[in-house]
């Protein structure tokens, strides 16, 4: 019996001592601009296997344009997650247009419209510029060219829709990209694509979008809000513009649910990620998802607001 024991105890712990370790995420830090005062970095997580040609998903963080890091704990748990998965994660800093909003004027609505405008387009400018350093490097970090995929949440899920938005235009900050390149896919929680003139115009059909967004947010409008000619046009409002066009989506709806879908995706609907992943973009099917989802016994939320409601909410 003894013999038996001691035979079991040796072999457990030569089991323990050649059973291979999970592989372990690597970090690195990169600087992919400066501009005046702002260095401008980025953190690349990997599970370092050989493997080339993987997905790599570059994330932009939350926050209204006036607060966030791309270091904040919950940001940088997602981009683990997604390395587990085989890609490759990458969060990005960028330039907050708004951090100051609290000592501005923000009485006239004019004034934090254009100021709100400024600061979207000066996040897409930090975007595109991250996204041209990944693509250099991408060779080198195994990362699939045509498989880099825009991410963000909240401000972050507007920046890159409206990036995408700025490509299917031409626009001049569109030419900060390298020549005929195009995003695997975005994909934005809780996000919109603002529009100084009036209604939006895709000339071209956009790379493959997955919408998050509850439609109850007071933060970024669920489907339009308008002020005169400008705009602020959310998921419900492009998922309809991209099956009318025959354009690949995936909108994930949440019913009565507010802002919390910015964040909630990141550590509940990974699958759905995977999904979006592997079917629009790994291997893409023309394939448009809507998927409603009611959340059960929840209070009712209010769900009709203005433009000046989601500025007053965001900014006082």
């Amino acid at each position: 019996m003894k013999k038996c024991i001691l035979f079991l105890f040796v072999s457990v712990l030569i089991s323990s001592c050649t059973s291979p370790r999970p592989a372990e995420i690597e970090k690195q830090t990169f600087v992919f601009s400066i501009k005046g005062a702002d260095t401008l970095r980025l953190d690349k997580y990997d599970i370092p296997s050989g493997e080339i040609n993987k997905p790599c998903v570059l994330f932009v963080f939350g926050g209204g344009f006036a607060v966030g890091a791309r270091t904040e704990e919950y940001n940088v748990e997602y981009l683990k997650r997604l390395a587990e998965k085989g890609y490759v994660g990458i969060g990005i800093d960028y330039r907050l247009g708004l951090k100051d909003i609290k000592d501005r004027d923000v009485s006239d609505p004019a004034n934090i419209t254009r100021a709100l405008f400024n600061a979207i387009h000066m996040a897409v400018e930090d975007l595109f510029d991250a996204t041209d350093f990944v693509y250099e490097h991408a060779e080198a970090w195994g990362i699939d060219k045509t498989k880099i995929i825009a991410n963000g949440s909240s401000a972050g899920a507007v920046t890159v829709l409206q990036g995408e938005y700025m490509i299917c235009n031409n626009t001049e900050l569109a030419q900060r990209l390298p020549g005929g390149f195009r995003y695997g896919g975005i994909i934005a929680f809780a996000g919109a694509v603002a529009n100084e003139s009036g209604d939006l115009t895709w000339p071209v059909k956009p790379s493959p979008i997955q919408l998050f967004h509850g439609d109850a947010d007071k933060n970024v409008p669920f489907n339009k809000a308008l002020l005169g000619e400008a705009g602020l046009y959310g998921s419900k409002y492009i998922a309809g513009q991209l099956e009318k066009m025959q354009s690949p989506c995936y909108f994930y709806e949440v019913e009565n649910a507010a802002h919390e879908i910015a964040g909630s995706p990141m550590r509940y609907n990974s699958g759905e990620i995977g999904i979006f992943i592997d079917k629009f973009v790994r291997n893409p099917e023309p394939l448009i998802i809507h998927t409603v989802v009611e959340q059960i016994g929840k209070p009712e939320l209010e769900k009709e607001f203005d433009f000046m409601d989601y500025l007053n909410t965001n900014y006082n």
